[in-house]
């Protein structure tokens, strides 16, 4: 099939935009190959990622992020029927993902246009992935939903020690400007982190380390971290060094801790073990890199 029939969209790495067009240019032509001439179309898209002021502006006056930005615009007008982002990010600062990723949430929740988005950052993965593929040497080595690969204790070897972790699912409950913390609801459990923009009610994706959960067999009566919250401990993983994957139940979401291999007998840590995990505010973020 040749290739303007196949409805694939493309965001590259380096973006690729036209340097002789300016940014309403590049946007009309992909809409050429779907949206055709809709006028109201364009326009809806460059609102989505707040592209209206820089319409009229040539590529080569762009900030990364806004290159990034006009790149997904204009693959999204191509009307495809699968998007494609091969590592669109990897050029970005960690400020201008952090911004681009906002963008491309709030687009594939408007779209509803299959993403298949190729990146070695777990960060981003966290932040906008429903499903989960990891690759190793061009081997699926898991494949699931997201929070559920990442608090995987077995994938912690495919991932790395670094990257392990787990994503939650959290609704906003309030925010204490004075304090600069945001309480959100983990099932039963409240947690206070850094303040969120998003308005009580707003369901947000969190994502902690596994080296920045410490497990406790009660709750501490004093301690400068902000939340412990009682878990149970699902599955225990020994690693090839000193220490050791635990998996913790927290409802019906998931945690993962990485704790050292003797501390494993000393708490006797084994599945069906109630215990306390400790999270420092500073360790939870918003999963958006």
């Amino acid at each position: 099939m040749p290739p303007q029939r196949r409805r694939i969209g493309y965001v590259f790495q380096d973006t690729r935009l036209f340097p002789h067009l300016s940014v309403r240019q590049n946007l009309a032509f992909g809409q050429w190959f779907g949206a055709g001439r809709d006028r109201k179309a364009l326009e809806r898209v460059a609102e989505l990622l707040d592209l209206g002021p820089l319409l009229r502006r040539g590529t080569g006056d762009l900030s990364g992020g806004e290159r990034s930005r006009v790149a997904l615009g204009r693959a999204f007008l191509s009307k495809p029927r699968l998007l494609l982002l091969d590592e669109p990010l990897a050029a970005l600062d960690a400020a201008r993902k952090a911004e681009v990723l906002g963008y491309l949430a709030r687009l594939e929740a408007e779209a509803a246009v299959p993403m298949l988005y190729v990146t070695h950052s777990v960060a981003e993965v966290a932040r906008i992935a429903r499903t989960l593929v990891v690759l190793r040497d061009g081997q699926v080595q898991r494949v699931g939903p997201t929070a559920k690969v990442l608090a995987d204790p077995d994938a912690v070897p495919v991932l790395g020690v670094r990257e392990a972790g787990a994503v939650l699912t959290a609704t906003v409950v309030g925010h204490a400007p004075t304090d600069g913390l945001s309480e959100v609801s983990v099932g039963e459990a409240r947690l206070l982190l850094p303040i969120l923009p998003e308005a009580p009610g707003t369901r947000v994706r969190l994502r902690i380390n596994a080296h920045d959960i410490t497990l406790t067999p009660s709750p501490p009566e004093r301690t400068s971290a902000l939340n412990t919250v009682p878990v149970t401990v699902v599955s225990v993983r020994p690693g090839e060094g000193p220490g050791a994957a635990v998996a913790l139940g927290l409802g019906e979401e998931r945690l993962l801790a990485r704790v050292p291999g003797r501390a494993i007998e000393a708490l006797d840590l084994r599945p069906g073990v109630r215990c306390h995990a400790i999270l420092n505010a500073t360790a939870i973020a918003r999963a958006d890199g």
